[in-house]
């Protein structure tokens, strides 16, 4: 090992080190870190500015409009790269970092990578308290980047520079660890950052990173397979691990060799197309009446890469209270749920010796049968909701059958919030494998136009399908988060935007009055507003112009298909918008468990308790 060291300040040698990290992707080497999304501050401008300014070639910066919304732009981008790839988030002390906290959340949630660096106070403590600086008068050491604790799996500040010697090696092995995988915090204290010190000239060589795949335990692949020999009504769920361990092809062949159908979880959906053979649909709240049904009747569940939240199971109530679960998961945490037969492993390592340990056994053939039969009478009963009627505003449905028909077989469909998710979970038919991206693991509303912007950067690199990001994004999700239209026609990315107004939170709205609460706050008309006969309304389309992006509004099916054709034709952000039903939805037949009051002075809040007392009473009590 050479004795040699370079003289550089702390911000310096982070940047170098960061710009020396590399991975592969499809055998070619390329950085890991792909680039940073920054607002610069106080906190950080000075010092860590100075240092990305000189690498602008090799870490290009991405100025943001929002800090919340640029690292939901990095999430977006680890999704696109199916976390072979890191973005980073860099702002300044105070808000500029308390604005993060919730992409932090949805990174966390969704267990991807996102590398944050926050400006902090002096560690000194000389000038305090400084320019938003939150001061705990029992504790000095607490700074607004406490706040990051709960919601990131690696976290450190920085108060001397030769920390980093040990922090940021540390920082990517979690954000590269399947089991541990999400986001890594650093606080950069803004004295520490100035601080000149002696590195070790080997601490920056290249150094190319490896995804680990662990193997799994043989009596644990053992036990799992013999639980299965034992079925006679099996199926599979295919969770987000499967596409984050590259398994699709794996999953695809195990099922059809083993004639085991399978059905998936939101973040699971688009492992297999929609027409692959042993698919059988979105299972859950807002899933499909054939996955339901095929769940509902399961002896031996086998869930790959799922870590089974409310969404996927009802909430427990799913699955017969006699089923067992076999869990293959990265995470311990995770395959350990629910008395599961736990198979801790890598989804595509695992699937391939569990294939191997199960001989020659095959589901009995009527188990695909009636998989396939009840699938179909899905496609048909998504085929009468999606088709045009003659009403004077159309659904949602409709709305995703024609985004559906007009997108590429390689264009990217994004949703989060809202009644997006349900009705593109149900409705929407995977073209091409890792097509479709709903963020519900933290149902972050914004996430979805400055994922379209993260996703848009990632078709650029090696490995990306270079289709378009199509964003589908109610008005209430829209006013709250919209920025990142600017963002995209600055830096030039092409992404089609498709507002479905339907005057508020329909969803919610309708949550709330199916469990007896008469309509208030969630819908315009039921608001505290002046005008509730004919409130005002967003012009979406002069919205987005004004910002930078073309811009059409469309009245009708037939118009909305003619703009995404005109849409795909366009270069940078386009917008489209478009009035739509707030109480038409494509029916799902999964329970949820919500609290309902139990008094209450309305009589359908009563009768709501009621119903949710029933499905309580249906829940698999875990462990």
């Amino acid at each position: 090992m050479s004795g040699k060291t370079v003289r550089l300040t702390m911000a310096q040698a982070l940047v170098r080190y960061l710009c020396n990290q590399y991975t592969e992707i499809d055998g070619e080497r390329v950085p890991l870190f792909a680039g940073l999304f920054g607002i610069f501050g106080h906190g950080n401008v000075t010092c860590l500015s100075e240092a990305l300014e000189q690498v602008q070639d090799q870490l290009p910066t991405y100025r943001g409009q929002n800090e919340q919304s640029m690292a939901l732009a990095a999430v977006g981008f680890a999704k696109a790269k199916r976390r072979r790839q890191i973005m980073i988030a860099c702002t300044s002390i105070g808000p500029g970092a308390a604005n993060m906290v919730t992409a932090a959340g949805t990174a966390m949630a969704n267990r991807l990578p996102v590398l944050l660096l926050a400006g902090d106070t002096f560690a000194n403590r000389l000038p305090d308290p400084v320019l938003q600086q939150v001061e705990h008068f029992g504790d000095p050491t607490i700074t607004v980047n406490d706040a990051f604790k709960p919601v990131v799996r690696y976290w450190d500040r920085i108060v001397l520079p030769e920390q980093i010697l040990s922090s940021l090696p540390q920082a990517i092995a979690v954000m590269l660890d399947p089991a541990d995988c999400g986001p890594a915090f650093i606080g950069l204290a803004q004295d520490t950052q100035e601080k000149a010190f002696d590195y070790p000239e080997v601490f920056f060589e290249p150094k190319v990173w490896k995804i680990p795949r662990p193997r799994p335990d043989r009596d644990a692949v053992a036990a799992a397979a013999a639980l299965l020999a034992t079925a006679k009504r099996p199926l599979i769920i295919s969770g987000g691990g499967v596409r984050y361990s590259l398994a699709e092809a794996e999953l695809a062949g195990f099922a059809a060799r083993r004639g085991i159908p399978v059905v998936e979880t939101i973040a699971g959906k688009g492992a297999l197309t929609h027409d692959h053979p042993v698919h059988a649909g979105p299972l859950g709240i807002v899933g499909s009446t054939s996955a339901n049904a095929l769940a509902k009747e399961a002896d031996v569940i086998l869930a790959i890469g799922t870590r089974l939240q409310d969404f996927t199971t009802g909430s427990w109530t799913a699955f017969a209270q006699d089923a067992r679960f076999i869990s293959v998961n990265a995470a311990r945490f995770d395959a350990v749920k629910h008395r599961a037969i736990s198979v801790v492993g890598d989804a595509r390592e695992t699937i391939a010796e569990l294939d191997a340990a199960l001989g020659t056994w095959k589901a009995p053939a009527e188990r695909m049968v009636k998989a396939k039969k009840l699938f179909a009478e899905w496609d048909a009963l998504l085929d009468q909701h999606q088709k045009p009627t003659n009403a004077a505003v159309p659904s949602y449905a409709q709305v995703v059958a024609v985004l559906n028909r007009v997108a590429r077989p390689e264009d990217t469909l994004i949703a989060a919030a809202g009644g997006t998710p349900g009705e593109v979970t149900k409705g929407w038919r995977v073209k091409n494998p890792n097509t479709f991206d709903c963020e519900f693991g933290f149902s972050c509303m914004g996430y979805e136009i400055a994922a379209g912007w993260g996703c848009a950067i990632a078709q650029e690199g090696p490995g990306a399908a270079g289709g378009t990001p199509i964003v589908m994004i109610g008005d209430g999700t829209y006013m709250m988060m919209n920025s990142d239209i600017y963002s995209a026609a600055l830096t030039g990315h092409k992404m089609i935007v498709v507002v479905c107004d339907n005057g508020g939170y329909a969803v919610i709205n309708r949550l709330q009055q199916f469990k007896g609460v008469p309509g208030f706050n969630n819908l315009l008309a039921d608001s505290r507003i002046k005008n509730r006969d004919n409130p005002l309304h967003v012009d979406f389309a002069k919205h987005a112009e004004a910002m930078g992006a073309q811009a059409r509004h469309v009245a009708s099916l037939t118009e909305l298909e003619e703009a995404m054709e005109w849409a795909q034709g366009n270069d940078g952000p386009t917008l489209i918008s478009i009035v739509s039903d707030a109480w038409s939805w494509v029916p799902g037949d999964a329970d949820w468990d919500v609290g309902v009051p139990e008094v209450s002075n309305f009589e359908k809040v009563r009768a709501a308790r009621k119903s949710q007392d029933a499905i309580r009473a249906g829940q698999r009590v875990g462990v």
